[in-house]
């Protein structure tokens, strides 16, 4: 008798070719009509229709009502993160893709991942927290250490608000182009928000690509900056 949860009903939701493209169109966290995914999926409205009818029964899209259409987007972070890490196998395996142009090079540069960043900067990012210490690796465990929690604060960031919702604070999300993880969450989420909040970059319109400017960019190679014991004697004291 096989035991814990049925992989065979999501895998086969998720393993027909136009599901897939309606998935993916979903990855980056954008609500989208039936009509914008039929475009994506490459088939006709009533064929998405029914494709968004099972992908809505099966539990991996949400929707939402507003006047006289109806959006869709995908019902929570983890699947978002599992999509990304069959995206990861998919490129292991599958033959080698033709570049389709500039956007293809810029997508893997940066991008969003359902709420936060990806990419080789979404990867450096993660490599940076762990270099400076604001997060710590047990495991398979993410946890923010109490130098992390200063470097956020000092941006604003509250993780101890963070600390306050259901959603994890930090994950880890296998980067399907990098090979490689970048920090997802609700952490996640309040740093890709602080990238656009501070000016260093900005999603292009109707794709997932976050392209960064020139000054944007070198504020980000070295943020957020370490915090010393004397700042984190301050933080506790002021808290």
């Amino acid at each position: 008798m096989k035991h814990g949860p049925n992989i065979a009903t999501v895998s086969a939701l998720a393993g027909d070719p136009a599901r897939a493209n309606i998935l993916t169109a979903l990855i980056g966290g954008q609500a989208l009509t039936a009509n914008e995914l039929a475009l994506e999926a490459g088939v006709t409205a009533p064929t998405a229709s029914g494709h968004l009818a099972r992908l809505l029964d099966g539990g991996l899209v949400a929707v939402a009502k507003q006047g006289r259409h109806r959006y869709y987007r995908l019902a929570n972070p983890d699947i978002a993160a599992a999509l990304e890490s069959l995206m990861t196998i998919a490129e292991l395996t599958d033959r080698p893709r033709t570049r389709l142009g500039p956007k293809d090079p810029a997508l893997r540069r940066a991008r969003v991942c359902y709420d936060h960043l990806a990419g080789e900067l979404g990867v450096a990012l993660f490599a940076r927290l762990c270099d400076t210490n604001a997060i710590a690796l047990s495991g398979g465990d993410i946890r923010v250490t109490p130098s992390g929690e200063a470097q956020f604060f000092r941006v604003g960031i509250d993780v101890g608000a963070l600390r306050q919702a259901k959603r994890p604070i930090c994950r880890s999300c296998l980067d399907w182009s990098e090979r490689t993880p970048h920090l997802a969450g609700s952490l996640g989420t309040a740093l890709l928000n602080h990238i656009f909040a501070a000016g260093w970059a900005t999603r292009l319109p109707g794709t997932r690509i976050v392209r960064f400017t020139p000054a944007g960019e070198r504020a980000f190679a070295s943020w957020p900056a370490a915090v010393g014991p004397i700042e984190m004697a301050e933080r506790a004291s002021a808290a």
